[in-house]
């Protein structure tokens, strides 16, 4: 079990690798030049801010000498990670298809994992300058006007100065909101959307990118998200921790928890709900 201790040094050092992250990546961001966008072997988009947010968040959390697992780092044979017990999962740059579009929506995700939970987690929207994070056991919150920064080195004591604990508010929307992601659907999430519009016929559908939906959850400003679309372990398991610790729920769409470090790093399909939602 991780020390009271050790748990407030790795979410120092996992606070500021995102707030240093989040400033590069807005400085790629509002340079004005053309994003040029690549695409990896699975098809999906990278671009120089999703590589140069991994190195950098690789080189400041390196002397901790935990391994990192990112989307952007090199693959890691099972056989390699399998026996991990303590490990980052980053997502340098969640969202990359909202940074390309040029709206905003896009968020570092860093977690540290223990044996194979999210133990810490810290999401950064570095375009709207609000951190979340959560400690397991401990808490979710929430910090506004959080600028990027590009040297970070904030204290513990900084972190915690004017934090907000999550859940924002003591009830269920009215009406229901349902997240779902603004580039990702199915026809398997309007299936869901309608059978939970059945229940609630007023609720209305938000669409969001990246893990953010995650902290609108945390913050009960919408009430479930519903996910069929493929994502992998990094897009989850900080926002799990901090919708978690604010009394909300993560299922895959079966009602079992989501894993982590599997062989495959694919999540299921799955579903959360904030701290007032009632099956």
């Amino acid at each position: 079990m991780l020390t009271r201790e050790q748990t407030e040094f790795f979410l120092v050092k996992a606070y500021n690798a995102a707030l240093r992250a989040g400033a590069r990546i807005l400085d790629i961001y509002n340079d004005g030049v053309d994003i040029e966008v690549n695409l990896k072997s699975d098809r999906t988009p990278i671009t120089l801010a999703d590589c140069e947010s991994h190195t950098l968040i690789k080189s400041y959390l390196g002397p901790t000498h935990i391994p990192l697992l990112s989307e952007e780092g090199r693959d890691l044979l099972y056989e390699e990670r399998r026996n991990w017990d303590l490990f980052w999962m980053v997502d340098p740059l969640d969202g990359t298809k909202e940074f390309i579009k040029g709206n905003g929506e896009f968020t570092v995700n860093i977690a540290l994992m223990y044996n194979n939970r999210p133990e810490i987690g810290v999401i950064y929207v570095p375009y709207i300058h609000k951190m979340y994070f959560a400690i397991r056991g401990v808490g979710s919150f929430r910090k506004t006007e959080v600028l990027p920064d590009p040297e970070s080195e904030k204290s513990l004591a900084e972190i915690l100065e004017g934090r907000e604990p999550l859940p924002l508010v003591e009830a269920a929307n009215e009406p229901i909101r349902i997240a779902v992601s603004r580039s990702h659907n199915t026809d398997e999430t309007f299936e869901h959307i309608s059978r939970i519009k059945q229940r609630y016929p007023s609720a209305v559908v938000i669409q969001q990118g990246s893990s953010y939906k995650f902290c609108l959850l945390a913050e009960a400003v919408v009430d479930v998200y519903v996910r069929t679309s493929p994502t992998s372990e990094w897009d989850t398991a900080a926002g799990e921790v901090i919708l978690l610790e604010s009394g909300g729920r993560v299922e895959n769409i079966t009602g079992g928890r989501l894993d982590y470090n599997k062989e495959t790093l694919r999540n299921p399909h799955f579903i959360c709900k904030n701290r007032f939602w009632r099956d």
